[in-house]
């Protein structure tokens, strides 16, 4: 425990200050796995180790957003270790530019490091007009991955998921197209996100028959939504060598300060984005406020409480975090550095 908390502490006075400064040629800090011993988690019963922390690609780095913003944020995650960057065919907005602007990102400044990366995308939901652009065929997954690529300017990535179960298109169909995609080389490991228990078991006992074991499962688990414990998913990963990873850890922002007394003027909720404004019931407005009182007797903000109480979690190998500064990625590092 001594250990664990001295190295906790050094971890933490690594976070190094981040400035507006840019150099012509990037430059990853030295120091970025200083921390690795404590920050990373064995993926359920794989080689691979994920950090506690990863960063989604899934808002603020579309190419409505300000390029230099998405590679500072990007910088900062790197030089302090986060080597988990995920991603999806349709996020942006629009769609697939989110893999466009990593795509700028890999040729200016992270080609020299792509073998420290792990790097997903997926596909499942909707992309291109027409029958062939969403949901879990053959035809839908393997057109989709090459146009990932291409934008992203890769040769493969490290992860492929399905992004969503798809009910009519038979499950061996879309795990068959998986397993093709890992032996054309397109991908080395494969995930699912967010299919029900039993097509879950379903998947598992296909993929390993098939020498292409599922390698991870991504779920919305936190504190107000905890689907994955409840059904069963997170308990049958754990026992069957699958890692798991949190999506929405601070449930869009509800975990945070920021709506402990209401709906601010420039908030996600009050733009009606994702979030609305019903959704803030009493109920729920107690039940932060409960949140918040239970995180100030640890010491804690309501987020870091949030994050911490994932992490200790049975089966949980990493937290995905979406981020529009530096500093919102600063902050939650510092919670997970905490809670390790």
């Amino acid at each position: 425990m001594f250990l664990r908390s001295v190295c906790t502490i050094f971890a933490y006075n690594q976070l190094r200050p981040w400035t507006m400064e840019q150099n012509e040629q990037y430059q990853p800090a030295t120091t970025r796995y200083s921390h690795q011993d404590i920050f990373f988690s064995r993926c359920g019963r794989s080689g691979v180790l994920l950090p506690k922390l990863s960063l989604g690609f899934w808002h603020n780095f579309g190419s409505n957003d300000p390029f230099e913003r998405s590679r500072d944020i990007t910088h900062y995650a790197f030089d302090h270790g986060i080597t988990h960057f995920d991603l999806a065919n349709n996020y942006g907005p629009p769609y697939g530019s989110a893999e466009e602007t990593f795509g700028r990102l890999m040729d200016q400044d992270f080609r020299p490091y792509r073998d420290e990366l792990f790097i997903a995308t997926k596909a499942g939901y909707d992309m291109w007009d027409g029958p062939y652009g969403n949901w879990g065929s053959r035809k839908y997954l393997m057109a989709s991955l090459d146009q990932s690529l291409r934008r992203m300017r890769l040769d493969y990535v490290d992860l492929f998921y399905s992004h969503r179960y798809d009910p009519e298109t038979p499950l061996e169909e879309t795990l068959q197209a998986l397993v093709d995609i890992v032996r054309a080389g397109k991908a080395l490991y494969v995930g699912i996100s967010r299919w029900p228990l039993n097509a879950l078991e379903f998947a598992d006992k296909y993929l390993r028959e098939r020498d292409v074991p599922l390698l991870i499962y991504q779920g919305r688990l936190n504190l107000l939504d905890r689907e994955p414990q409840d059904d069963g998913v997170l308990k049958y990963c754990h026992e069957h060598g699958i890692g798991f990873i949190s999506f929405s850890p601070l449930a869009q922002g509800l975990l945070t300060e920021r709506y402990q007394h209401g709906i601010p003027s420039d908030s996600r909720m009050a733009k009606g984005k994702f979030l609305r404004p019903e959704m803030l019931t009493p109920e729920l407005q107690a039940c932060l406020r409960q949140y918040a009182i239970d995180a100030a007797s640890q010491g804690k903000s309501i987020s870091e409480y949030a994050l911490s109480w994932i992490l200790e979690q049975e089966g949980v190998t990493s937290i995905l975090v979406g981020v529009s500064s530096v500093g919102q990625l600063e902050q939650n590092l510092r919670s997970v550095c905490d809670a390790i």
